[in-house]
């Protein structure tokens, strides 16, 4: 089931020194893998702090938001759970929101990428990109939090120069998690901390150990 939303009248910010383009990827929004629901009580407030604190400034950078134009949420974060193999991310369909509280990030418990299965529980459930968050956990135990924005400007700037994934891999599929796991061997992303997906425009994801050291890469 695609997942949309009706919000209206935002506008998006530019990333310092770089024209902000609206996305165009359409496909944004697809949970492909199997989601096993729970529903549950949200992650705790307190260890919302930080993630939240960058999720704000990417939303009000328009780097994570609403795409008018096709209707459709995008963008994502996350950061490492409480326990062992855990991961708290934002919500589906929360892109369109300005404000998010503990209701909209989910607490994921279980990924299974070559299974193509996600188990997650809180209020809501995780966003269509957890699978390629679960597999960048995977490469460090340094990696502590995960940022997927969009801007167009950064990703024809930045195609085939930052590490790049290759064009026929599509968002949020195993083969997704799999081509960060191959990057992170044969290219410079473990220094760089940041790539250009090529087959989901405009998108990029960059990370750090925390959500503040995750934004960096951005803006570098």
């Amino acid at each position: 089931t695609r997942h949309l939303r009706g919000h209206r009248g935002r506008t998006q910010a530019t990333l310092p020194g770089t024209p902000m383009t609206s996305p165009h990827e359409v496909d944004e929004g697809y949970i492909k893998f199997e989601c096993v629901f729970t529903p549950g009580p949200p992650p705790v407030a307190a260890l919302l702090t930080g993630l939240n604190s960058t999720r704000q400034k990417m939303f009000e950078l328009g780097l994570l938001g609403h795409d008018e134009k096709d209707n459709v949420d995008y963008g994502n974060i996350s950061i490492r759970g409480p326990a062992p193999g855990q991961i708290i991310i934002t919500g589906t369909r929360t892109g369109h929101l300005p404000h998010l509280t503990p209701k909209h990030y989910a607490l994921v418990t279980h990924c299974d990428i070559d299974a193509n299965r996600v188990e997650c529980t809180g209020a809501i459930k995780a966003s269509s990109e957890t699978l390629t968050h679960a597999a960048i956990y995977h490469l460090s135990p340094s990696i502590g939090a995960i940022v997927h924005v969009h801007s167009l400007a950064l990703w024809e700037r930045l195609k085939n120069v930052a590490p790049t994934t290759r064009a026929d891999v599509a968002y949020g599929t195993p083969a997704m998690a799999r081509e960060f796991s191959r990057l992170y061997i044969e290219s410079e992303l473990p220094e760089k901390c940041l790539a250009v997906m090529a087959g989901h425009p405009a998108g990029l994801i960059s990370f750090g150990a925390t959500p503040q050291d995750a934004e960096a890469p951005l803006f570098m």
